[in-house]
Order: structure tokens, then C-alpha cells, then sequence
């Protein structure tokens, strides 16, 4: 009677399991998703969006500048996490700081990190009119520099997020600097680990790359923090500090 119910027994339908909408791997965005996801899955404050119309006028060089939804995604977890102190290390035209410093809130304090007084320029601009200046300190000098006196000066231990998105050669570097000026469960992101999606390529081996390949690996390994790579913009590498 058993084997019978067995065969005879029809597959139970589920409305909430149709496989045609399932994916274990993560949906391309055609053009107009991406639409979709920027009307209906961000709230891009005014500012940030003037900031960023001006930065595309730029041209080509304009695709250093994060996008917004990665955007809105670090200034989520600066909330999460109730930062009040954060650091960034290249700034460019200053949206990822703009956004980061409004989520600081009032009482926050970013230190932003370049060597361009050209772009930053436009940066100082865009902050003054979005009311957040008085909460970013942008350092014009090598970053490597600006981490190395922070962490000489007592500072070890007091940042809550820190954000990178400069010259890739020195990723490394400025993880360990960073990872060192968080406090136990403060957050790192790294922008750029994907590098147009070459990091994946076997037959790319230039130096970005390699970089990236090198700091994403070794982060991957590093017990002293939990790791999760983001597929937003070019890729986001987020890092919890542990202990």
C-alpha cells in the first residue's frame, strides 16, 4: 500500500518555489533593473545626486567615482554600526565622503585621504552646499603618510569605518593601517576588487590586478576578521574587525 502511495502520489505545489525566478548565482542588471534599483532601492539625497551629475560631466575620469547604490549601501552600514569616527582613503570628487559624513551624523568626523587638490576642489564645493564641511577633514599628502602618523599619534583603536578606494598596488598597505585604526567590530570596504571583472581572468596579470587578486586573497584568509564580497559597482570587499 505504501510503494502505491508513492507512485500514484502527485508533487505538491508551492506558489512560493517557481524555478524559473530562482538563481544561486547573483541576477545580472540590464539597464533597466539598474533603473529600477536606483528609484525604488536607494534614497539618494539631493546633494549626492548634484554631486555626482557634476562629477559625470567629467568624462571618462568620472568612473572613479563610486555608484549610488554602493554608495547607500556603506552609508547603511555606518548606521548599523553607529560609527561617529571614519576615514577614507582616496576621495576624488568627494561623493563616497558626502554620503558617509551624512550618515556620520552631526557629532561625526571623517578624515578623508588624496593627493588631488583638483578634484577635491570640486569635492569642498559639494560638501559646503550639502552642510556636511564641518565634519571632514581632507588631508592633501600620500596616504600611507597620514595612516602611519595617525597610528604613531595614539590613535590605534579609535576609528569605526574606514573606506578604500585609491591606487591598488598599495591595498595591502592600507588595510593593515586601517584594520589597525578600527575598534573591534568597526568596518573596512574596499571599492574596486572585481576591476572590471578581470580579477577572474587568467589571462590578466598586470599589476592592478594582481594586487587586488593578492589583498582580496589575503583578507580571505585573515582570522581577524569576518569578510563578505559584495557584487555592487565594481565590487565592495566589507571586513569586520574581530577582536
Amino acid at each position: 500500500l505504501f510503494l502505491q502511495v508513492i507512485r500514484t502520489a502527485r508533487p505538491l505545489k508551492c506558489p512560493f518555489l517557481v524555478p524559473s525566478q530562482m538563481s544561486e548565482k547573483t541576477l545580472a542588471l540590464s539597464d533597466a533593473l539598474q533603473k529600477y534599483v536606483r528609484t525604488l532601492g536607494i534614497r539618494e539625497s539631493p546633494a549626492a545626486a548634484a554631486l555626482r551629475a557634476e562629477t559625470k560631466k567629467l568624462g571618462r575620469v568620472a568612473a572613479m567615482q563610486i555608484s549610488p547604490e554602493q554608495g547607500a549601501l556603506m552609508a547603511m552600514l555606518v548606521h548599523a554600526i553607529g560609527a561617529r569616527r571614519a576615514i577614507e582613503i582616496g576621495t576624488f570628487t568627494g561623493y563616497s565622503a558626502l554620503v558617509v559624513a551624512q550618515a556620520l551624523g552631526s557629532q561625526g568626523e571623517l578624515l578623508a585621504c588624496d593627493l588631488s587638490e583638483k578634484w577635491t576642489a570640486i569635492a569642498k564645493q559639494h560638501w559646503q552646499k550639502a552642510g556636511v564641511a564641518a565634519r571632514i577633514e581632507l588631508r592633501i599628502a600620500p596616504a600611507l603618510e597620514t595612516l602611519s602618523k595617525l597610528l604613531h599619534g595614539g590613535q590605534r583603536g579609535s576609528f569605526d569605518f574606514a573606506f578604500i578606494d585609491a591606487d591598488k598596488q598599495n591595498y595591502a598597505k592600507y588595510y593593515e593601517s586601517c584594520l589597525s585604526l578600527l575598534r573591534p567590530g568597526g568596518l573596512v570596504c574596499l571599492d574596486n576588487v572585481f576591476w572590471g571583472g578581470s580579477v577572474a581572468d587568467p589571462k590578466r596579470s598586470d599589476d592592478e590586478v594582481e594586487a587586488l587578486r593578492e589583498v582580496t586573497k589575503r583578507i580571505h584568509e585573515d582570522e581577524r576578521v569576518d569578510i563578505v564580497l559584495v557584487p555592487v559597482g565594481d565590487g565592495m570587499l566589507v571586513a569586520r574587525k574581530r577582536h
